[in-house]
């Protein structure tokens, strides 16, 4: 089953869920049990913390729930923040949080726990995907650098590299 944040971000073989983490979740979690897929692709955008360029296309079977915060040693979670399903030559780790990251010096701490990437959803997929023990994986594009620009960069880049995206997806069909 290939899934999607949706909105801007639609595919014409994937099944919308939502943005961000909880509308993800939950409408993933509907359709698992409404009908449970033999897998999970997920298919979007993706910020970079800095190794990645704009453009480039990334899977993942990591994720991660990270706040910035955390970083500033303002924050603790008593639940575990990463979640992965199956493992891929050069695994990147994907940040999931409901904020994009627009402080660039943030981007070195991620890059020090081997975080590379951020993407809204992906955490709640793969959570869900591991709840219900189906095999999950992710595919990303990069739309933007985690910075001041992080935004501006998203609008400007975002449908070209959903275009680059959707043909590299289907060729691999």
């Amino acid at each position: 089953m290939f899934v999607c944040a949706g909105e801007s971000e639609q595919f014409d073989f994937a099944l919308p869920i939502g943005i961000g983490l909880l509308n993800a979740g939950i409408a993933l979690t509907r359709h698992c049990m409404a009908q449970k897929p033999d897998s999970i692709h997920f298919v979007g955008s993706a910020g970079s913390y800095g190794s990645y360029q704009i453009f480039d296309i990334v899977e993942s079977s990591r994720a991660c729930n990270i706040e910035n915060s955390f970083f500033n040693a303002q924050s603790y979670s008593p639940i575990a923040h990463m979640v992965s399903c199956e493992t891929i030559d050069n695994e990147v780790v994907v940040n999931s949080s409901n904020y994009i990251t627009t402080d660039a010096d943030l981007g070195r701490h991620y890059e020090e726990k081997n975080i590379f990437l951020e993407n809204m959803e992906f955490y709640a997929v793969m959570k869900v995907a591991s709840a219900f023990g189906i095999p999950a994986i992710g595919t990303f594009v990069v739309t933007n650098f985690c910075n001041s620009d992080a935004h501006r960069n998203f609008l400007k880049y975002q449908q070209e590299a959903i275009r680059m995206l959707a043909k590299r997806i289907k060729e691999k069909q």
